[in-house]
């Protein structure tokens, strides 16, 4: 089931998180991130933008969400695009449940503009990002480092604005 968050998903939330935190390039945070933490981030976000998460069993399988592209206001109708699944359910379709439903919320509010950063190499989430349509347009080099190793970030932008 896919539905908008609720405070008492942050546990699960920061749990699925701060997998990347500890294990992977597709978050440059470095440090874990509490229950807490996650509840100021969806409070910065809901209800103008849309958090949904992916529950199973009563469990949360992953989240996405949607955040302001930049806080100036002629940039309102762009936002970023962010998906996250616990490790254990990639590849099982849920990351592209979640975007769908994502972005038919985005297009309701009227958002022309959705872009995605990805931190490269990330074959998987290029391959998502692209299945919906996002294009890329712009390859930063070396702008992140973790791990002992300099990481490059690749963004992709869709356009869901119907013309006319």
């Amino acid at each position: 089931m896919i539905r908008t968050v609720v405070r008492a998903d942050a546990d699960d939330i920061a749990a699925i998180y701060n997998h990347y935190i500890k294990n992977d390039i597709a978050t440059f945070e470095e440090e874990p991130v509490t229950a807490a933490d996650i509840e100021r981030r969806i409070s910065a976000v809901v209800p103008e933008l849309p958090w949904l998460v992916y529950e199973d069993s009563g469990s949360i399988m992953g989240y996405a969400y949607a955040s302001k592209w930049n806080p100036r206001s002629a940039y309102r109708y762009s936002v970023e695009s962010t998906v996250y699944l616990k490790a254990d359910v990639k590849g099982k379709g849920i990351g592209s449940q979640l975007y769908s439903a994502l972005l038919q919320k985005l297009k309701a509010q009227n958002i022309r503009m959705v872009i995605g950063g990805i931190s490269l190499p990330n074959a998987a989430s290029q391959r998502l990002h692209e299945k919906f349509g996002y294009e890329k347009v712009a390859h930063f080099k070396e702008v992140g480092y973790k791990f002992g190793r300099w990481i490059d970030v690749g963004y992709w932008q869709l356009s869901i604005h119907e013309s006319g």
